[in-house]
């Protein structure tokens, strides 16, 4: 497949040129006002897949700098301001928490996690499912990267059970037996767990970013307060439903313990390397639950626990440099980081709620609330990126929210919530997506049809129990 796709790019270019030349609307500079053609030209490049993510935003830099929006007349303030992005702490924290998940991966910890919890509850195919839950749930506080979670460690393993017990995925006639199930499950066991932690997916920093730029503050400990008791909900309820609308013909998998049991005695005795990881991996978990009393923010811990796995060797400097993926986010997310920050500084983001204040106005907040969640929602059929959609969106939903009454919190948190959740609805909604539909064992109509069942019911419980939770627990 070609990285650019000059229809594409063409497209996105004349969209973007086109806004360029509209005349600002009243209330909008002309600098902010060609910043968001840029935004927007650079979002929907990412969404038509005219080109990578970190080209259309290595685009997008050249243009901000060489067009000076952010400082006219000046080039080298312009310049700075550009890549101001990769200054950013969120950023850094999202990188180097990449960077241990290579760690996790490259020992085999998360395998033997992985194959413990189904050594456990694997005697059903639905003890399978919470077993699979379970290990991208204990994986999900140290390993951002969704994508390398559930693809790299639970996908392989959930498929070779499948297999096990006869469920082929090039035996259409099979895909029932338990492939299809497990497929699902896993799948949103993976956005349930993205959901629950600051650093369970990478957009989840960047709604904290935004979050931050509109006077919100979020730790990693309340996000996780936050998320518990909806999470933990979701992460019971929705295997249970899927076992109950889109049921596995084989109930009874009691070879399954037996076959992880195996797999653990091949891969021996617990290494030295994998007790480092383990030691690294509760050294960052009780820094991000305690960093706020000793006055350590999350990016310096995910530095003590990188520098951890360098001077033992865990991870050699060979490990960071080839590790594609941390790069990678690091470019696109400070370019977008940058570009969503920058507008609300130059008055686009409050322009813009106001004139979306005006249509819903006349609201209660306890009305606009979920007008405005379910709006963020659905809206995600449109974006085939989570990243992106929460570029475009959060920060200008949030503050239409603020302005309208909404708990700041209360609406900061729901929407950083979707921003995991809504990756149900589509076989392309979140990064792991299209790993586990490849497998083959669910059509496209029904993956489309069950995610919407399930996206509706993760919308009940987080917006119900979970709005009643942080009332409790007095986040507004």
């Amino acid at each position: 497949m070609k990285e650019i796709n000059l229809t594409r790019v063409l497209i996105t270019s004349l969209i973007g040129i086109t806004l360029w030349f509209i005349p600002p609307p009243q209330g909008v500079t002309s600098e902010a006002w060609h910043l968001f053609a840029i935004f927007v030209c650079t979002i929907i490049g990412i969404i038509l897949k005219a080109a990578p993510m970190g080209t259309m935003c290595m685009i997008a830099v050249a243009l901000t700098a060489s067009t000076q929006v952010l400082a006219p007349g000046d080039a080298a303030k312009s310049i700075t301001l550009s890549l101001r992005g990769f200054g950013d702490k969120v950023i850094w924290l999202i990188g180097i928490s990449f960077f241990i998940a290579r760690g996790f991966i490259k020992t085999g910890l998360g395998n033997r996690i992985a194959f413990l919890f189904i050594r456990i509850f694997g005697r059903s195919s639905l003890g399978l499912a919470y077993g699979l839950g379970l290990a991208d749930l204990c994986l999900a506080p140290a390993i951002p990267s969704n994508t390398a979670r559930g693809g790299g460690i639970i996908y392989p393993i959930m498929k070779s059970m499948a297999m096990s017990f006869g469920s082929e995925p090039d035996k259409p006639v099979t895909h029932r037996k338990l492939g299809s199930f497990l497929t699902l499950s896993s799948y949103n066991a993976n956005l349930i767990a993205s959901s629950m932690f600051l650093t369970g997916t990478a957009s989840n920093p960047m709604c904290q970013k935004f979050a931050a730029n509109l006077g919100i503050q979020i730790t990693w400990i309340s996000w996780a307060t936050a998320a518990v008791i909806p999470g933990l909900a979701a992460f019971f309820i929705i295997p249970l439903v899927l076992y109950k609308i889109y049921p596995p013909e084989l109930k009874k998998t009691g070879d399954a313990p037996k076959m992880a049991s195996e797999k653990l005695k091949e891969m021996g005795p617990i290494t030295r390397n994998e007790w480092l990881m383990l030691f690294a991996f509760f050294v960052l978990l009780f820094l991000w639950i305690t960093g706020d009393a000793l006055s350590i923010d999350a990016t310096t811990t995910a530095f003590l626990g990188l520098i951890i796995l360098l001077l033992t060797s865990v991870l050699t400097w060979e490990d960071i440099k080839s590790e594609k993926g941390a790069w990678d986010t690091i470019v696109w997310f400070s370019v977008l980081v940058m570009m969503a920050s920058s507008l609300n500084e130059l008055g686009f983001i409050n322009w813009f709620s106001n004139l979306v204040k005006v249509e819903i106005g006349s609201l209660s907040w306890q009305m606009a609330f979920p007008v405005i969640v379910l709006v963020y929602f659905f809206s995600h059929y449109f974006f085939a990126s989570a990243t992106a959609h929460v570029a475009a969106m959060y920060s200008a939903l949030l503050a239409v929210g603020i302005s309208v009454g909404i708990p700041g919190l209360l609406l900061a948190f729901m929407l950083g919530f979707i921003g995991s959740l809504y990756g149900t609805l589509t076989h392309y909604g979140h990064g792991p997506a299209p790993v586990f539909f490849g497998s083959g064992y669910v059509d496209l109509k029904n993956w489309w049809l069950r995610g919407l069942q399930t996206g509706v019911i993760l919308l009940v419980i987080y917006m119900v129990l979970g709005g009643l939770w942080m009332k409790v627990i007095g986040y507004y």
